[in-house]
């Protein structure tokens, strides 16, 4: 089987001989530790960490469905300790120039309807930049006749960029005071997705390419669930799901992922309503077991994550027990284990390889066309 195949039996249920191997992501804070304990120095991506570990091959392409242009990047004021820039969206944001603590957004250039204009001019979803004029060459090299990965579509987003462009409570007092604006902005993001989309799937299957599943983002959840009320979630958002979800069938496309951290389950059958069927990551807390996922929404709810990612830093016997753990899952079907989130950078290198190794041992059962890692070096601490 190559790797297409693979996933694709994965999300239907079928036989197949082995786990995808894939994982989520790595900080960058993480590849920098893992230098000084022998990871290679030129492997300094994500892109790059996923082949040195020896994950299988996935690829992405698609059509430009964001604010066009983006806002100048700038760094607006700096001191000793901390520097502010604004950010591609608008959005001004702290960094702290001696830890890796996350940055922290000050100013928010969105804010009501007097400021939406600014960002409506930039969201015209039939400016011909959308779709670029090489689309087809580049798309052409991922022929589903040749093709031996499966390839990802971005199909955008339509609540979670407006909580990073107009910030978390702003946001939420806006769907008080002019939901109607709310409402605006929402429909915008998508036909910034649906139209641009079309169009790119349109030569897509003039070039002979299926993509083989879409990648949508919210992060619109933590730990007690989500930021917005699920029935106005569904009122605002779930029809315009239903359309960018109709169309990617209608090409071809039947895996529509979407990424949300945090306490899923209010949402989650909103997006199963509206067309979505992948979860992703998964992220696991008091709150989340996919195991639990699987029984309360059934096969219709395909997974991808939901690998504790703090279990990492524990040592090889909570490793080996997570891994067990989910083993019944991977064999059932519909789910690709890997960490809920990004290997955090307190996770030792020598934890994070044995991790790989025992994941293709078990999950992969240890075939030979598992991908081998690369060579480490000796250790500098």
């Amino acid at each position: 089987m190559n790797d297409r195949e693979r996933f694709l039996a994965t999300m239907r249920y079928e036989p197949r001989d082995r786990c995808v191997i894939w994982d989520f992501g790595f900080w960058d804070e993480t590849l920098r530790r893992w230098h000084a304990e022998g990871l290679p120095d030129e492997v300094n991506s994500n892109e790059k960490a996923a082949r040195f570990f020896g994950m299988d091959d996935e690829a992405g392409a698609g059509v430009h469905i964001g604010l066009l242009p983006e806002f100048r990047w700038e760094v607006v004021q700096e001191d000793e300790n901390y520097r502010w820039q604004r950010r591609g969206d608008g959005v001004v944001e702290k960094w702290h120039k001696h830890s890796t603590t996350i940055p922290e957004p000050t100013e928010f250039l969105l804010k009501d309807r007097a400021s939406w204009p600014e960002y409506r001019k930039r969201l015209d979803p039939s400016d011909p930049r959308r779709v670029p004029a090489n689309f087809a060459q580049e798309i052409a090299r991922h022929r589903d006749a040749t093709r031996t990965y499966p390839l990802q579509v971005g199909a955008g987003s339509l609540y979670g960029t407006l909580r990073n462009w107009i910030g978390v409570e702003n946001l939420s007092m806006l769907l008080y005071d002019d939901r109607a604006l709310v409402e605006e902005m929402v429909e915008t993001l998508a036909e910034c997705v649906i139209q641009p989309l079309a169009k790119g799937l349109v030569i897509a299957k003039e070039q002979g390419v299926t993509f083989d599943f879409a990648g949508m983002w919210e992060d619109i959840c933590f730990n007690r669930g989500p930021l917005i009320a699920p029935k106005m979630f569904r009122e605002m958002c779930g029809p315009h799901y239903r359309r960018i979800t109709d169309l990617l069938h209608k090409y071809g496309c039947q895996y529509i992922q979407l990424d949300c951290d945090g306490r899923i389950d209010d949402l989650v059958p909103i997006w199963l309503e509206s067309g979505v069927n992948v979860m992703f990551p998964v992220e696991i807390g008091d709150w989340a077991d996919p195991i639990a996922l699987r029984r309360r929404f059934g096969k219709g709810m395909l997974i991808r994550g939901a690998f504790d990612k703090h279990v990492l830093a524990k040592g090889k016997s909570a490793i080996r027990a997570e891994i067990k753990r989910l083993t019944p899952l991977v064999e059932e079907g519909g789910f690709i284990p890997h960490c809920d989130h990004r290997v955090p950078a307190d996770v030792p290198l020598a934890n994070y390889v044995f991790y790989v190794e025992e994941a293709k041992r078990v999950w992969g059962r240890g075939l030979p066309n598992l991908r081998p890692m690369g060579k480490l070096q000796e250790s500098s601490k």
